[in-house]
């Protein structure tokens, strides 16, 4: 028996979740082992042709051809994963949500008539249904190995919906903003990353985007106890994540 198919896809992105498969390195080669890598344009020049048992999406849907791409790759494909910032809230690009696009590319392109683009940056969720989503920029190396084991043995993949607060605990982390009045992000950002920043004596920015049930709205009052401004406070909400559902709430 042949084992599953999988490919890897890129849209509008910096290539780092890509990247973070590449940086399996020794679990690089078992992964091999388990799929034939059908089509991964970061690693090789060689493609199979669909369709796929897996594929893995990263980044987001900016123009109509990648709107078709996208459908097109979605009908090829048993599973589908987003991974990543980009491909699961529209990533930083979709900034361009909250302006006009067309001003952006008047006051950076000479010729602004030859650039062929959307007005908003969407994740793939809008355009097709995806089966499972991978957060962060860029996402976690064992929880993408994690993932990659489950659908190749059948099992759904474990993915967090609890918020970093529960990784700090875990992990022994004091809590920034009740012991020393940092401001952090961790009560509403979906865990994954290992509480990597508060570990590390920084508050969390929410790279992972929010948790199932942000109380974003909770949030916010602290936020401004330990020094935010509300122009920093939209702003640290107008990263990686800006279009994410917590956005309208922290605004």
């Amino acid at each position: 028996m042949s084992p599953p198919t999988l490919a890897v896809w890129k849209f509008a992105s910096c290539d780092g979740c890509q990247l973070t498969l590449l940086d399996c390195e020794d679990e690089l080669l078992e992964v091999a082992a388990r799929f034939q890598i059908a089509d991964f344009g970061e690693a090789s020049s060689a493609r199979i042709a669909g369709p796929y048992d897996l594929s893995l999406v990263e980044g987001s849907i900016t123009t109509e051809a990648d709107r078709q791409r996208i459908v097109a790759i979605r009908e090829q494909s048993r599973v589908l994963v987003t991974i990543g910032a980009c491909a699961s809230a529209g990533g930083i690009q979709a900034l361009r949500n909250l302006a006009d696009v067309n001003e952006f590319a008047a006051a950076v392109y000479p010729q602004p008539g030859y650039i062929d683009t959307l007005a908003t940056s969407t994740p793939a969720s809008e355009h097709v249904t995806v089966d499972y989503t991978l957060h962060g920029c860029p996402i976690d190396r064992g929880q993408l190995l994690d993932t990659l084991t489950a659908l190749a043995v059948g099992r759904r993949p474990r993915l967090p919906g609890s918020t970093v607060c529960t990784e700090c605990k875990r992990r022994g982390t004091v809590c920034l903003p009740v012991a020393e009045g940092i401001a952090c992000l961790g009560p509403v950002t979906r865990a994954g990353c290992g509480a990597l920043c508060p570990a590390h004596h920084r508050g969390c920015y929410g790279c992972f985007g929010p948790a199932d049930q942000p109380a974003t709205p909770t949030l916010i009052p602290l936020l401004r106890r330990d020094g935010m401004s509300d122009n920093d406070i939209d702003r640290v909400f107008s990263t990686f994540n800006v279009a994410a559902p917590w956005h309208p709430e922290a605004r």
